[in-house]
């Protein structure tokens, strides 16, 4: 068995939310294999760096947000 049949026999047991998860990632090492200067993946790094900021400020805001709400100190 080729590691090509290996890994698709691996994917077909798994649920489908993981296998969305590796499909993701499979077009992402399309992508970086794909892009012929390393400034792209650097571009990209960063961009999913910031996303990831934004996204941790964004639940930490969140949860302040739901933490005054619940004490009555603001009203919806």
């Amino acid at each position: 068995m080729t590691t090509h049949d290996e890994t698709i026999a691996k994917i077909r047991l798994l649920p489908e939310s993981l296998v969305q998860e590796v499909n993701d990632f499979i077009d992402f090492l399309v992508w970086k294999s794909s892009s012929k200067d390393s400034s792209s993946w650097l571009q990209f790094n960063e961009s999913l760096e910031l996303l990831e900021s934004d996204f941790t400020d964004y639940l930490s805001n969140l949860e302040d947000y739901e933490n005054r709400l619940a004490r009555g100190e603001i009203q919806w």
